[in-house]
């Protein structure tokens, strides 16, 4: 198996940070690789928790094929333990294995062409702890022509990533908070591998950024200005989606007031042009050529209208919009 190094009977996962040292018989942090015999044995590789079609815009992703539709396909288990996670039933715990249908890397891809779709997005759970199903999927999708989107936290080592992203064409990448100490105290990680993770992709795919702002602990405008300050600073056309929290697993906290997002979106378009309220309802998520300010998407729900490109370009003034189409 990929990433692994086997010494008196233990095991030791190089796949992400935490590097975990597993026992016979025990799991990694994860809950999704085991040593089994002094080898690694990944017993949930291809036991997918859904097979959705999603809209790309649900990923989120607003600049990768707008208004197109994308196979989804969901794991169980996650490198983070994050309180507050709205899928904690997939992340955090796992069903009994002779409960679940294997789908073969080869079987998903077959879905996203007999759906009519071109695309296929990893996504609900970490897909990242899934490294070997999700290489060979994306390889042979590649082959296929089929586009490939990684939802994650980024939360990986360097040498497995920069095996892996040359076979993925866009990526959600969650960027939790700005501070060592949240990554630390609240998920069980580490921040720096998220940012360089950021950086890696960036340079061969496309990329969007998700921050949850959760009142009391990364909802400060000085936050939101230093996360909007590092993309732009990797790429300031990368879009950053703020999004609301709502209560969810052991967070019980009021959720994340409208005008506090309002606020954030506005304190971020000092550093990026592209700035996005999330999963708010009332909010305008549209996008809007920075150059002439027309409007170039129009998006209300999962309905988008787009008339204001063309040919790749703003039809109002022919800037060329930094978008997948």
């Amino acid at each position: 198996m990929s990433y692994t190094l086997t010494e008196n009977h233990y095991v030791s996962c190089l796949l992400c940070p935490k590097v975990c040292k597993i026992n016979d018989g025990d799991c990694g942090d994860c809950g999704i690789r085991f040593n089994k015999s002094g080898k690694l044995d990944l017993p949930y590789y291809g036991i997918l928790s859904a097979i959705n079609i999603d809209p790309v815009e649900k990923k989120p992703l607003y600049h990768f094929f707008p208004g197109s539709l994308i196979l989804s396909a969901g794991f169980y288990g996650c490198s983070f333990h994050c309180p507050f996670c709205q899928n904690f039933q997939i992340s955090q715990e796992k069903p009994a294995l002779n409960s679940q249908k294997y789908v073969s890397p080869e079987n998903l891809i077959d879905l996203v062409g007999k759906n009519s779709l071109s695309s296929v997005a990893f996504t609900y759970s970490e897909p990242l702890v899934h490294f070997e199903y999700i290489l060979k999927a994306s390889k042979i999708a590649r082959q296929n022509k089929i586009k490939t989107v990684l939802v994650t936290n980024g939360y990986i080592n360097k040498k497995p990533a920069k095996e892996l992203l040359p076979f993925i064409d866009a990526l959600n990448i969650d960027l939790k908070a700005f501070t060592e100490s949240f990554y630390s105290t609240e998920l069980g990680g580490s921040l720096r591998p998220v940012l360089d993770f950021i950086t890696e992709a960036a340079s061969s795919s496309h990329v969007e950024i998700t921050t949850l702002v959760i009142p009391g602990k990364n909802d400060s405008d000085k936050e939101i200005k230093e996360i909007a300050r590092f993309i732009a600073s990797v790429d300031s056309n990368i879009p950053l989606h703020l999004s609301a929290y709502y209560p969810s697993f052991h967070y019980t906290d009021h959720a994340t007031p409208e005008s506090t997002i309002e606020r954030l979106v506005k304190s971020a378009h000092e550093y990026l042009p592209f700035v996005y309220p999330g999963n708010t309802v009332h909010l305008d998520n549209n996008t809007y050529c920075t150059n002439c300010g027309s409007l170039l998407v129009k998006r209300q729900g999962f309905k988008i209208t787009q008339e204001g490109i063309k040919k790749g370009k703003c039809s109002n003034c022919g800037k060329e919009v930094p978008f997948k189409l």
